[in-house]
């Protein structure tokens, strides 16, 4: 059955805002505010379960605008957020909104800024604040700003703010406000501390929930890939490499990881930094801001750290650790392939956790197709096809430097064929470009055959092997062929395209503290 299409200006809402909203291109309403701004505008209680993109904002700040008295300076609504950026974002969107309502000013209220310079705001009067909750409580305990003509309250991403700790600031904000209000919670997720605050604090509420097929995003191209722990780091990379994302964000489930991560790809030369928990307001700032004019192309991050980020453009999501929640899923991926753009986005995970794969594919009703570690060859030719449009821009425009080498080189009667290669290596072999190349005569299966100096005696099984190959290349367990174990060395059969893969990767490893040395061998 077709959905029903409801637009904006069928709502009874001021012309103002309508105007506003036709200026901005909201036409059609999403699901969540179909269904939420009717209740929301009679005054009734709402529980929305939403995730991120879903247009939540405009739920709650569309009919909330439509409450707030533009004749009394008071402050009026309350938006409770879960972070700075998320707040920023709001209240962007509520201006937004407002801007053909001169008479009602909204403002942000968050750590990170001089309190001070808040207090000069908020003394000019304002309608609607949109805050962390610490930062509100620093305000009440200061007696600058009073909730006693609060008529509506937003809690918005609700689970979040329970997972950073401010379910105490909630209810203490709530107790402060007039019972008569209304009161508006979304949240992503269910949980029992979720509906416990809903049901101390919310007057018979209308429950409205995201069916799992409105929350898939049909723009991105889903991929799963099965690492190994110690491939992880390589995968990434590979996949930078091949992708070439303008931006980029990658989902680390611990504070420890980020680090680790964003130290393994600073050094190998990518424009990449992170967030999470630890990392200062001031920084984050900086962060955000390189972030958005390009100065850094990759974000590492944790949920929460996430949470309220707006990055636009961004092409490719890595789950670099399979999420904890089946809902991160959704959050984490739907910040790609917005705006009628393609996005990417790769999960990883280990043999144990495909049961969970399959868990979020049937919460989040779609399906995450196999996907595959790019190999070292498919690299090398993504980085040769630069070299090559970058010698062609140099050409083009003619942006050439230290040509006397040339000269001096022909004047020693090279030919400038023989020139030209010479350069052409000197310049690849700063790249990890033909690094190895090897002679071989596949078999009739396109597989050769590689030595290595374990075996059985060095208390070796086949399953060390193939361990070893899949965790420090992008051979698959089906990928590799027949393994002969013998007491002093073995034999390993692998298709040809992963030859020099083999050998940058897995030669000099450890295996059961043998290093492991592999040639080519003589059948």
């Amino acid at each position: 059955m077709k959905e029903e299409i409801v637009k904006f200006d069928e709502l009874d809402i001021s012309e103002n805002v309508k105007k506003a909203l036709k200026e901005i291109r909201y036409n059609e309403m999403t699901d969540i505010q179909k269904q939420s701004i009717p209740y929301i505008l009679e005054g009734k209680d709402v529980i929305g379960q939403s995730q991120t993109g879903t247009g939540k904002t405009a739920s709650f700040g569309i009919p909330m605008i439509e409450k707030v008295d533009k004749n009394s300076k008071k402050i009026q609504a309350i938006i409770l957020c879960p972070t700075r950026e998320l707040a920023i974002q709001v209240t962007h969107s509520i201006r937004r909104f407002l801007k053909y309502q001169d008479s009602i000013k909204c403002m942000a209220i968050y750590g990170g800024e001089s309190i001070d310079r808040q207090i000069l705001g908020l003394k000019k009067g304002v309608q609607i604040i949109i805050g962390t909750p610490g930062r509100v409580m620093d305000h009440m305990r200061r007696k600058t700003i009073k909730l006693d003509s609060v008529k509506m309250v937003i809690l918005d991403e609700a689970d979040e703010m329970l997972n950073m700790g401010f379910e105490d600031d909630i209810e203490t904000i709530l107790k402060d406000v007039p019972k008569d209000r209304q009161t508006v919670l979304f949240s992503a997720t269910m949980s029992k501390r979720i509906l416990g605050i809903a049901k101390k604090y919310l007057n018979n509420p209308r429950n409205i929930k995201i069916k799992a097929k409105e929350l898939t995003v049909e723009k991105i191209r889903q991929e799963a890939i099965e690492v190994k722990d110690k491939m992880k780091d390589e995968t990434v990379c590979r996949i930078l490499d091949v992708v070439e994302p303008k931006k980029a964000i990658i989902f680390c489930n611990t504070k420890k990881k980020v680090d680790t991560l964003i130290d393994v790809l600073k050094i190998k030369g990518y424009k990449a930094e992170c967030l999470h928990g630890d990392i200062k307001q001031s920084q984050r700032d900086r962060i955000m801001k390189k972030l958005k004019i390009g100065d850094i192309k990759i974000l590492v991050a944790t949920d929460v750290a996430a949470r309220g980020i707006d990055v636009r453009g961004l092409e490719l999501v890595i789950n670099y650790d399979i999420p904890q929640e089946l809902e991160y899923y959704v959050h984490r991926i739907g910040r790609t392939g917005r705006n009628g753009k393609n996005g990417i986005a790769y999960t990883f995970y280990t043999g144990k956790e495909k049961l969970k794969l399959r868990e979020i594919e049937k919460y989040a009703n779609t399906k995450i197709s196999e996907g595959k570690i790019p190999t070292l060859k498919e690299v090398d030719e993504v980085k040769s096809r630069k070299i090559v449009d970058n010698l062609e821009e140099i050409i083009r425009k003619k942006e050439f430097k230290n040509v006397e080498i040339i000269d001096e080189l022909l004047a020693k009667n090279y030919k400038l064929e023989d020139v030209s290669k010479a350069l052409i290596t000197k310049l690849i072999s700063k790249e990890p470009i033909g690094q190895f190349e090897y002679d071989f005569t596949p078999d009739e299966n396109g597989n050769v055959r590689l030595f290595l100096n374990v075996g059985r005696k060095d208390k070796i099984m086949v399953k060390d092997i193939v361990g070893c190959f899949k965790a420090y290349t992008a051979l698959t367990t089906d990928s590799i062929g027949r393994v002969n174990l013998l007491d002093n060395f073995s034999f390993v059969d692998v298709p040809a395209g992963y030859v020099d893969e083999v050998m940058r990767s897995v030669k000099g490893q450890v295996i059961k503290n043998k290093k492991v040395n592999i040639e080519i061998a003589n059948v």
